[in-house]
């Protein structure tokens, strides 16, 4: 089941919730490297867990970790992270604090080296998901197959965020660059 059919046999409640993220967010094409950055953070910490969950938590999420801010999460000291594994509002696990402190600072030299966060993801593109995967090893903390996929496919890096007739898959061809529709 796609998430696009599978928003019609929630709840009302969780449905309003994954509605806005498919409607607004799931698939578009994010030009802010700390959007970037949240959005790879929010997929690393959704692991083992529902992507619900993580979409509650989003708001604590920006507050805890400086709305991503990408330069202040990098300087994060010691001190930071007990404060982060400390908040409930968000998933208090070492791996994946550290892996947002670390992949912060990885950001940081992609930046340098690239001009910003999107111009890597830009030079790298088109890849099949397999060499996508072995980058993103290469390159940050605690990215496996599967968030690799979903924060690929959530910013329009890799097809499968929408069924061809889902009326966003449509409004999201709109808004993407020539270069990404290959």
């Amino acid at each position: 089941m796609s998430y696009c059919s599978a928003i019609e046999t929630m709840q009302d409640e969780r449905k309003a919730l994954h509605k806005a993220y498919h409607d607004k967010l799931y698939g578009f094409p994010i030009h802010d490297d700390n959007e970037l950055f949240c959005r790879l953070v929010l997929e690393i910490n959704q692991a083992g867990l529902s992507w619900e969950t993580i979409l509650k938590k989003e708001k604590t999420f920006r507050k805890a970790y400086d709305n991503f801010n990408i330069k202040k999460v990098a300087a994060y000291t010691e001190t930071d992270r007990e404060r982060l594994l400390a908040d409930a509002g968000i998933i208090r696990n070492k791996l994946k604090v550290n892996a947002a402190i670390e992949n912060a600072k990885s950001i940081l030299a992609l930046q340098k080296e690239f001009g910003s966060f999107e111009k890597w993801l830009e030079h790298h593109h088109p890849k099949p998901k397999e060499e996508w995967v072995k980058l993103f090893k290469k390159t940050f903390k605690f990215t496996g197959g599967e968030i690799v996929n979903e924060f690929l496919m959530s910013i329009g890096y890799l097809p499968g965020a929408h069924v061809a007739d889902c009326k966003i898959h449509k409004e999201i061809l709109k808004t993407k660059p020539m270069w990404l529709k290959k």
